[in-house]
């Protein structure tokens, strides 16, 4: 991709991303990516997630931060941003309410009732540690001018 196209990609979304902050009363707030879903979180907000690994009241660092903005300034990253993380606090380890799963086929006496409690944590978010925010440049001197070739067979 060149730096023409990323950035009318992604400058509109900085713009969007300062356009909902408005508001908000310029909290800083970041996207984080845990589970397998994404999560907008500010300071001292409670969310359900998937069941992590730890005890209550243990701290938790979440590490896969997508996107993080305040009232004047914004940062997406390719796909995470680097030394950004969220600090947060495991409130409870609950499970989720009952799904029922029942399967069957009519005239085959075939009947299969089977049920699914997800297991969740609560979190609370304490920190937004922005790190190094790298405003969405490309760094040109960064990739390697000659790429590695691989060896053909008579090289071998």
């Amino acid at each position: 991709m060149t730096a023409d196209v990323l950035s009318l990609v992604v400058s509109p979304l900085v713009g969007e991303i300062k356009e909902g902050l408005k508001g908000f009363g310029c909290a800083m707030f970041a996207i984080i990516k845990t589970g397998g879903k994404q999560y907008r979180v500010a300071a001292g907000d409670q969310i359900v997630v998937e069941r992590l690994v730890g005890n209550v009241g243990a701290e938790v660092s979440l590490d896969q931060v997508l996107a993080i903005g305040d009232g004047d300034s914004g940062a997406i990253g390719r796909p995470t941003l680097a030394d950004a993380s969220v600090r947060a606090r495991i409130i409870q380890q609950p499970r989720g309410t009952k799904v029922i799963v029942f399967k069957k086929k009519r005239r085959k006496n075939y009947r299969r009732k089977h049920g699914h409690r997800q297991e969740l944590t609560v979190l609370r978010i304490e920190e937004i540690r922005r790190g190094t925010m790298g405003r969405h440049e490309i760094d040109e001197g960064a990739a390697e001018p000659n790429p590695p070739v691989a060896p053909t067979d008579s090289e071998v």
